[in-house]
C-alpha cells in the first residue's frame, strides 16, 4: 500500500534509508529491492571468486614446477591427470593427443604438432571460459545497475511532482521527502555498480595472469613434446 504524499511531508525529518524505502512508491520499491538482491548477488561472487582464482593461480605455480622437476612425465600424468586445475588439464589434454598420434608406427610428425598444438590451445582456452563466466554477471550489474536506480530516481520524482501539482504546495517541507526517495534508488544503484566494476576489473586481470601462466605452460610443453618427435 502507498503511503501518501502528505504524510511523507509530515515526516521530512525521517529520512534514514530505511524510512525512504518504506515511503517510496511500489515500483520504487521494486527497484530498490532488485538492486539489492543484485548487490548481495555482486558479493557473493567477489568474496567466493577471490578466494577461488586466488587459489588456482598458486596451485597452478606449483603443479608447473612440479611438472618440470618430474623425471617421468607419463607418471605423473598418470598420478595427477584427475587434479582440478587448469594446467592439469592442459596437460592432460596433451598427453591424450600425444598417445593418440604416436601410437602408429609412421608417425606424421607435422600433423601431431598442429593436434598437440591445437588441443592444447583448446584445452587453456576452454579453462578461461570457465573461470571468465561469472564475470559476465559482475559486467552486467556494473553496466545495468546505474540505469536501473536512475529509472527508479526519474519515477520517484515523476510521483513527488504530481503530488506537488495536485497539492498546488512548492515547500522544501513537501518536495525534500520526495526527492529524498528518489534519489536514494540512485545511491543504490551506485552502490551495486560500483563494487562490480571494480571486482570486475581486478578479475579479469587475475585472470589474465592465469591464461598467461597456462599460455607459458602450454608453450614450454610443445616444445618438450616437439623435441620428443625429433629424437624418435
Amino acid at each position: 500500500m502507498t503511503v501518501p504524499f502528505s504524510a511523507i511531508a509530515s515526516e521530512a525529518s525521517t529520512l534514514s534509508p530505511l524510512a525512504l524505502f518504506l515511503q517510496a512508491d511500489i515500483v520504487v520499491k521494486l527497484v530498490m529491492l532488485g538492486l539489492l538482491a543484485a548487490s548481495v548477488w555482486t558479493w557473493a561472487i567477489i568474496i567466493s571468486f577471490s578466494k577461488s582464482i586466488s587459489g588456482i593461480s598458486r596451485k597452478c605455480h606449483n603443479f608447473d614446477k612440479e611438472f618440470w622437476r618430474a623425471d617421468d612425465i607419463d607418471k605423473f600424468h598418470d598420478k595427477h591427470h584427475k587434479d582440478d586445475l587448469p594446467s592439469a588439464r592442459v596437460m592432460t589434454a596433451a598427453v591424450a593427443e600425444w598417445r593418440r598420434s604416436t601410437k602408429a608406427k609412421a608417425v606424421d610428425k607435422e600433423g601431431t604438432r598442429d593436434r598437440l598444438s591445437t588441443a592444447m590451445s583448446s584445452a587453456a582456452a576452454s579453462e578461461i571460459d570457465q573461470l571468465s563466466d561469472r564475470l559476465n554477471i559482475l559486467a552486467t550489474v556494473g553496466s545495468v545497475a546505474p540505469f536501473v536506480g536512475l529509472f527508479g530516481t526519474v519515477w520517484g520524482i515523476m510521483r513527488a511532482f504530481t503530488a506537488i501539482a495536485a497539492q498546488q504546495n512548492s515547500s522544501l517541507a513537501v518536495v525534500a521527502p520526495g526527492i529524498a526517495e528518489a534519489l536514494f534508488a540512485t545511491a543504490i544503484g551506485l552502490f551495486a555498480a560500483i563494487p562490480a566494476v571494480i571486482a570486475y576489473n581486478r578479475f579479469s586481470h587475475a585472470i589474465n595472469k592465469v591464461e598467461a601462466q597456462l599460455n607459458r605452460f602450454s608453450d614450454s610443453f610443445y616444445m618438450t613434446l616437439s623435441r620428443e618427435l625429433e629424437r624418435g
